[in-house]
């Protein structure tokens, strides 16, 4: 199962159809949630990044 098989996602992925397996409704559906729900997710998380500092390096003897 894999790139070539006709009745997986993979597989109609690299051929470029659509089917049961990878419906475009579906598709459809899933980025539109994703898209109304990402806007919410980043403005509770727009907090900078507190940044680390340099590690020193040990003499070596």
């Amino acid at each position: 199962m894999g790139r070539g098989d006709k009745k997986s996602k993979k597989g109609k992925r690299s051929i470029g159809s659509y089917g049961v397996t990878r419906s475009r409704k579906s598709i459809k559906a899933r980025l539109k949630r994703v898209v109304s729900a990402k806007p919410v997710a980043v403005a509770a998380e727009e907090k900078p990044k507190a940044k680390r500092a340099p590690r020193k390096k040990e003499a070596a003897e």
